[in-house]
């Protein structure tokens, strides 16, 4: 749409734009440009104009906009698709894959209807209090090292939220991005072969919890979980997140697989799971353990109460010895 377009110079322009010049870089007429710009004024966008010098944006509404977010260009962020309400931002994600959509797609949605988290879980989509947002990719890689996305997709939930808010960001493992032992965020990696069986893309899900209170998750889910807007006087608009957070996952794609050494270090100091005592959960049975270390390959390197180790590559770590951990 013409009014993404003219968002999309307006957001990215370091001094104000003068409709010549937007008309002639976008190829319609001055008149377009105009009608595009009061058509954002109308969703709550400021734009400043004044004769002579252009328009220049002053502010943004809390609104999820390609126009915004898209990034031309980059590995990530090539095209921003933004719904009011979808089931899954996911599912979404694969049925735009299933149509030959290319890698760096990103889906982002206002609300989920059918918002997944591992293992089958439902994950809470409250409409405009989170950010719910996929990516497609199309990795040539090993399954083996597909298998390390998740961790990564760990860090660069960090990595963006440290640097928007300044709020230290930990990890439990394998994927819970956490802020004061809560958990801020929800991934779920989810794999599409082909009709031979190989690896055709991967989606990364990620649910950031932006604006909620402790009402909007209930008692017993605010006991474990917390949002960006706990911890700050003002939580950051969801646009800003998911910018920050396209930013991170370009650099993440950027460098995958080989700056895994870059990741696995993130990775071992933000995990809070290790030189912990912890409850492994695997079909119904639980077991104490000690978490030691994280590997080489991101897998947890557990000691059992007879002393033997074990590698835990899936399944449920629950750490026992931090109240608030989970």
């Amino acid at each position: 749409m013409l009014k993404d377009d003219v968002l999309r110079l307006l957001s990215s322009a370091p001094s104000p734009l003068s409709g010549q010049s937007m008309s002639r870089e976008l190829k319609v007429s001055r008149a377009a440009v105009w009608k595009a710009m009061e058509a954002l004024r109308n969703e709550g966008y400021v734009i400043d104009s004044r004769p002579g010098l252009g328009y220049r944006l002053l502010s943004s509404p809390d609104v999820l906009s390609p126009g915004v977010l898209i990034r031309p260009g980059q590995s990530v962020g090539n095209r921003v698709v933004c719904l009011e309400v979808t089931d899954s931002t996911n599912n979404e994600c694969k049925r735009l894959a299933a149509q030959g959509a290319q890698s760096g797609l990103v889906v982002i949605a206002g609300e989920q209807t059918g918002g997944k988290g591992r293992r089958g879980r439902s994950f809470q989509s409250l409409p405009g209090k989170g950010l719910y947002l996929s990516v497609l990719l199309r990795p040539q890689v090993s399954l083996q090292e597909v298998s390390q996305l998740t961790a990564w997709v760990a860090v660069a939930v960090c990595r963006a939220t440290e640097g928007l808010t300044g709020l230290p960001c930990q990890v439990k493992w394998v994927n819970d991005p956490l802020l004061e032992g809560r958990k801020l965020c929800g991934i779920l990696c989810e794999l599409g072969l082909d009709d031979d069986g190989r690896l055709d893309y991967v989606v990364a899900g990620i649910g950031i919890n932006v604006s909620q209170t402790a009402e909007d998750f209930g008692p017993e889910l605010s006991r474990t979980a917390t949002s960006l807007g706990q911890h700050m006087d003002t939580p950051p608009l969801r646009s800003e997140v998911a910018a920050a957070l396209i930013g991170e996952l370009n650099a993440l794609w950027d460098g995958f697989p080989v700056r895994r050494e870059f990741y696995l270090e993130e990775y071992r100091r933000r995990c809070v799971t290790t030189g912990q005592e912890v409850t492994l959960i695997r079909g119904g049975e639980e077991r104490e353990a000690f978490a030691e270390k994280v590997n080489e390959d991101f897998t947890l390197h557990v000691r059992l109460p007879d002393g033997s180790g074990e590698d835990v590559f899936s399944g449920e770590v629950s750490v026992r010895s931090k109240k608030g951990y989970a």
